[in-house]
């Protein structure tokens, strides 16, 4: 029947789709110049990142420093890396909130810019039951028809999403596809992996645990260290998904201490004056209560890109 017929097409479609949620996609800087948003350099920065291989762009992640964008700033970012990549890799919207209501509007938001899917975190502060996140997610995906993919981030959001609970996600809700885990546990993913549907997508919320996650079944990583060698992790994960251990293994000890430096002072700060040095943004700027690197950890930055060739 014609009912049959379209029902098959578009699980099909979903299948192709979710085949090129893989490799490295970064979690994107929002640069900011005098505390706007730097439309501009945003543009040339998704330029920088497809240049270099990367396999998928996460706007209004947390190293986009969703937190502090006010609504429309999160809904321009969003649309302007929709109209900006169009179409060579997958967009991954940051939609995530602890208020529900809010999840389901930025969701909205994202689906009407055109972003292939949509990452959602685990509502931070509020502390919520194993149901109560079930609950928040079955209400966005009812509301809102576009592919999800959990965020559990128990070290920012206090909450550990877990196994069992991604489990009935993935099996119940329709829209939920995948998760970035970033427990940095390799036993949590392996459980997840172990639980869920064959063709549900995890990907390492942690660049140090990316290659190990792909070699035990996962797909990839959502990524900072992407930020500044979106070449070198793509091809990591490349070799990840080739199977070729030795040169995953080779790359991941060569970028392991940039992974480090990424977080040798409160992220993104790191990122955007590693980006700066290189001449990918114009200003190192974050937003309270973010603050720039000091001296001493701006040092330790500058030592490790050299050591990796970035500067």
């Amino acid at each position: 029947t014609l009912s049959s017929s379209s029902a098959a097409s578009d699980v099909y479609k979903r299948q192709v789709f979710m085949r090129k949620i893989q490799g490295a996609i970064v979690a994107i800087v929002t640069p900011f110049i005098d505390g706007k948003v730097d439309e501009q350099g945003l543009k040339d920065l998704i330029e920088f990142h497809i240049d270099h291989g990367t396999h998928g762009i996460v706007p209004c992640g947390t190293t986009g420093e969703s937190a502090t964008l006010d609504f429309e700033e999160h809904k321009r970012v969003i649309e302007l890396t929709v109209d900006t990549v169009k179409g060579r890799v997958p967009v991954i919207a940051g939609t995530g909130a602890n208020n529900t209501l809010e999840a389901i509007e930025l969701t909205e938001s994202a689906k009407a810019s055109g972003a292939d899917a949509t990452l959602s975190v685990v509502p931070y502060y509020n502390k919520p039951s194993q149901e109560g996140l079930f609950q928040h997610y079955k209400a966005i995906t009812e509301a809102v028809d576009i592919p999800v993919i959990l965020y559990n981030v128990p070290s920012r959001t206090v909450t550990n999403m877990l196994p069992a609970t991604v489990s009935r996600c993935a099996r119940e809700l329709n829209n939920i596809i995948g998760i970035k885990e970033a427990t940095g546990s390799l036993n949590q993913i392996s459980e997840v992996i172990r639980l869920c549907p064959d063709d549900f997508i995890i990907l390492s919320g942690d660049d140090f645990t990316a290659m190990p996650t792909v070699l035990i079944g996962g797909q990839g990583v959502i990524s900072v260290t992407s930020n500044v060698e979106p070449r070198g992790m793509a091809e990591m994960m490349e070799a990840a998904l080739a199977g070729d251990l030795e040169k995953a293994n080779f790359l991941h000890y060569r970028l392991f201490p940039l992974m480090g430096a990424m977080f040798c002072y409160p992220s993104p700060a790191p990122a955007k004056q590693a980006l700066e040095m290189m001449g990918k943004i114009r200003s190192a700027e974050v937003r309270l209560p973010m603050t720039s690197m000091d001296d001493a950890s701006i040092d330790v930055l500058k030592k490790i890109m050299k050591d990796v060739g970035l500067c």
